[in-house]
């Protein structure tokens, strides 16, 4: 697993990041709220159904903001004008690391709008 800094970061760059097992990233996934496997467990997803385009417009530029800080970047799908999908993966790893669950942790803190339940 690689090492990382006591921020979040990457400690050496994330070029020397290894992919998780299946087993490591399935655990880990399990300590996170609404997230899916994707590609082969190579990511992991989630969507976000925001309250509307604006909140979602928001909700994206603090997903920058933290993204930036760590230096993890995730890929950011908006659809249907409220409709978030955010997927999380190391490209230099072709596949999960640690980094792609501490962003998602730190995802799912942010303050969000989210459309409410009818």
């Amino acid at each position: 697993m690689t090492q990382h800094a006591s921020d979040g970061t990457c400690s050496h760059g994330c070029a020397h990041a290894v992919a998780l097992s299946k087993t490591d990233a399935k655990k880990l996934l399990s300590g996170l709220d609404g997230w899916r496997l994707y590609e082969e467990n190579r990511g992991i997803l989630k969507e976000f159904m925001m309250k509307d385009f604006v909140s979602a417009v928001e909700f994206i530029r603090r997903i920058a903001a933290v993204a930036e800080k760590i230096n993890h970047h995730p890929d950011l799908h908006l659809v249907s004008y409220r409709r978030l999908a955010v997927f999380l993966s190391t490209h230099e790893a072709h596949g999960l690391t640690a980094n792609d669950f501490e962003l998602a942790s730190r995802i799912d803190k942010l303050p969000k709008k989210l459309k409410k339940e009818k």
